[in-house]
Formats: structure tokens, sequence, C-alpha cells
């Protein structure tokens, strides 16, 4: 069976002592446990103390069978700076704004291009979502035509420079499907409507409940994850479409990438948010799952 663990973002500490306190003992180079595997929903770079460590961690495991991996965001992000085209050039052309989250793990590696470039070959071998045993595990969003499109378009077992530039471009349902996947379903403000947080920064758009039909909500109550207040009152019609929301008789699903410090993990009983915010002084999560068709609080380890 699998212990799912949340985002991880460079806590290599944190993340063997929730190894050890599950079981998972390191021998011959990596942590591995006898009966059970890990599965990592992305997100395993970038901002902590100990980035190139966590990879090591992460990808021994991955490579010696003990455990899966998928792609974060952050890691998408890492394939778009680093990855070069034919002429030399950045495969997105907003490179250098990707180049801030990434100061902390580029910083860690440097004088080590060979084995930074090393790492970003075998992520780009990693899936965006998986499917296992009765369950699904993505890091931001599932949606079933994203994923559908998803298996019908990226069939190779590493993605292909020419797929991630024309995601880049953005604009084709391919992009759509890849950024929500990875990313969420952000709603965006109608133009008239801004919504300022504490620090008085301007937003046009918000985390959505992306396994619920928009339709009929409130603002607040359509947001997920938002650090700022949202308006109580009922979203107008005319900027909402139908979504299909997720159906309570679908597989449990874990996913990471919304921050939710204080909130509960369990969103509903098959769904599941193992993001606990360790970036911003939180915790590293992990879910133990061993069959059940509905999720269960005591399997939580944290």
């Amino acid at each position: 069976m699998y212990d799912i663990i949340g985002d991880i973002h460079g806590q290599a500490d944190m993340l063997e002592e929730l190894l050890n306190q599950m079981g998972y003992v390191a021998n011959k180079g990596y942590f591995s446990h006898p009966s059970r595997k890990v599965i990592f929903v992305g997100d395993f770079i970038n901002r902590g103390p100990s980035i190139k460590r966590t990879i090591s961690i992460v990808r021994k495991m991955v490579e010696n069978d003990a455990a899966f991996a998928i792609l974060g965001n952050h890691e998408v992000n890492a394939l778009f700076y680093t990855l070069l085209d034919k002429q030399g050039q950045h495969i997105s052309k907003k490179w250098s704004r990707l180049r801030l989250d990434l100061n902390p793990t580029l910083a860690e590696f440097k004088g080590e291009r060979e084995l930074w470039r090393d790492h970003i070959d075998w992520m780009r071998t990693l899936p965006l979502f998986l499917e296992l045993d009765g369950i699904r595990v993505v890091h931001a969003c599932w949606q079933d035509e994203n994923i559908q499109l998803l298996k019908e378009t990226l069939t190779e077992p590493k993605l292909k420079k020419k797929q991630l530039k024309a995601i880049a471009k953005n604009g084709s349902p391919l992009s759509k499907a890849f950024w929500e996947t990875c990313k969420g379903i952000d709603f965006q403000l109608p133009k008239d409507l801004l919504i300022f947080d504490k620090e008085g920064c301007a937003h046009r758009s918000f985390r959505s409940r992306w396994w619920e039909n928009p339709q009929g909500k409130t603002f607040r109550e359509l947001s997920f994850e938002s650090r700022f207040e949202l308006p109580s009152y009922r979203i107008p019609d005319e900027i909402t479409s139908y979504r299909a929301p997720y159906s309570e008789s679908d597989p449990i699903v874990f996913f990471g990438h919304y921050c939710m410090k204080e909130a509960e993990n369990i969103v509903k009983s098959n769904i599941c948010c193992l993001d606990s915010c360790v970036s911003r002084k939180g915790k590293l999560t992990a879910y133990r799952w061993s069959g059940e068709k509905e999720l269960i609080a005591e399997n939580f380890i944290q």
C-alpha cells in the first residue's frame, strides 16, 4: 500500500524524520519499507534549506522502486527555466520570471551544472498524475477531460522539448490541461472588481475549488486557500460556466499545491489536500492509505 507525502520544498530533515516515523529505513543509500511505497505529490524543490538532499532522497527512492513521484508546478517551472531549444533559446519566453522561485535551488547547485542538468533530465521522466490501485494522485487539480487529453498527448516516457515549448505558448487545449493539472483552476475576476490583500496588493484571480461547480456560489464559497478576503456575494451568472463536480463515487484523489496551514486535510470523504504549508513554518504531512474507499482522519502522519 501507499504513503502519500505532500509538498516538501527542500525540507530534507523533516522528510527523513517523517519517513523514519512511518517505518522506512535507509539502506543501500535509499529509504525503503518492506511492504509499502511512498508517493510524492510534487514540489520537492525550492524554498527550503536542503533542496539538493531532498531531490536525492526522492530520486533514489523512485529509481529503486521504493516510491513514485509526480511533477509539481515548481519542478515544471524548473524545466521551463532550464531547458533550451535547438537554437539555444529558452523554451519559455517567461523564463526570467521563473528565476525568483528557483534562486534557492540554483544556489545549491552552483558549480554543479551537470548534476543539475541530470536532475532536470530525470524530472522530465516523471508523470503529471497517477492512478494506482483505486486512488488518484495529482499535484493540483483532477479534471477528467484534462487527464484524458494528457493521456492521449503525452505518450512518451519523457517530456519532449517540442511539447513543452508548445505548452509554454498557452492558448491551446493541451496547454490548458497541462497548467490546470499542475497549478489548479484560477477563477478570473471581472475587470471592474479588484481584491486587495493585507499588503495592499491587487488581485484579479483566486484559487478555486476545482472539484465543485462554480455556478450559484459566492466568491468566498468558491475560493480555496486564498490569502486575501473575498466578497460573500454570489458570482454573477454571466462570468461562470458549468464545471462537472468531482463525484462522491470517484476514487480518492490526493493532491498538494494549496498551502493549508490551519485547515483540515480532508476536504471531502474522497478528496485530500496534503500540502500543510511546510514552506511557511507549517508541517510535512503524509497519508497512509491501505485500501479504504473513504478517507480516515487517523491515517495522517505529520
